[in-house]
């Protein structure tokens, strides 16, 4: 009696504190939708604490089109594909070869890849900012090899430990009936490493989706530039006009939370199963 008591207190506690954080996630993103549905007099008056008395949609219309939102939308769109689809490609192809093959130098390689997840990032903001301006590839083709090759480390080794725990029967099978490696490798290992590709792709596409400082160094043309950066010069130039930056910035949450929901499963089942170390 005594220990089952004791684990329902146990849980009784557990839970109160996951629906606590569950709701200090939820709340903002909740108040952050009201208010973008408010019009800047019901704010003032409530700041977004009370229900938004009307289904008022002119602040999206406005930062749309007004500010023009859709253009910093659609080049992170084009920049976040662009590079996600990348790092998938060699991150994938690399894991696949540290795991399956046999050549020189294999192991002190990947140390390389695992040393290179113990830089913080922005502190190679600056010297890939200088090599790719020294040779004319600053802007869109400078900002996706750059968040290419910063995602790259992570998902190798994300994908390799991944590899690492798939039986090699499918494999030779696919080898006897006529398979060269690369033919093995998009046939049969892609497909079982579905729950890894979801992490890599979830956490990569929110690296890139959500970068700012790399962004504000590598642009020089408004027109080019990717959400965050865009939502900064909304902010600036709209700093006491809460309701248009609060509906900016849910336009700007929702296609991550999309995917996130599209792809919950199986990140998931990656983050439970080949994923980790061991």
């Amino acid at each position: 009696m005594y220990y089952q008591t004791k684990k329902i207190i146990f849980l009784l506690v557990l839970h109160t504190f996951l629906i606590s954080v569950a709701l200090s996630c939820i709340g903002p993103f909740i108040w952050m939708i009201n208010t973008s549905l408010q019009t800047e007099t019901e704010f003032s008056d409530s700041h977004g604490l009370k229900r938004a008395e009307s289904f008022n949609l002119s602040n999206y219309k406005k930062v749309l089109v007004d500010k023009k939102l859709w253009v910093y939308f659609l080049n992170s769109l084009f920049y976040t594909f662009i590079t996600v689809t990348l790092i998938v490609f060699i991150s994938s192809l690399a894991a696949y070869a540290f795991s399956r093959l046999d050549f020189p130098f294999k192991n002190t390689i990947f140390l390389m890849f695992l040393t290179a997840m113990m830089i913080p990032l922005p502190a190679g903001f600056v010297p890939v900012y200088v090599l790719l301006n020294k040779l004319g590839l600053v802007n869109r083709v400078g900002y996706v090899l750059a968040m290419t090759n910063m995602g790259l480390s992570l998902s190798i080794y994300l994908l390799k430990t991944f590899f690492d725990t798939l039986p090699r029967d499918l494999e030779d099978a696919a080898h006897i009936d006529g398979c060269n490696k690369l033919q093995i490798w998009w046939n049969v290992g892609l497909p079982l490493t579905a729950p890894a590709l979801a992490v890599v792709i979830v956490f990569n596409a929110l690296n890139v989706w959500n970068e700012f400082v790399l962004a504000s160094l590598m642009f020089t043309e408004d027109a080019l530039m990717p959400l965050q950066v865009g939502l900064m010069e909304i902010y600036n130039r709209n700093i006491i006009q809460h309701t248009l930056v609060m509906a900016a910035l849910t336009i700007a949450a929702v296609p991550i939370i999309i995917l996130y929901l599209r792809m919950q499963k199986q990140f998931i089942k990656g983050l439970t199963a080949g994923a980790v170390f061991g």
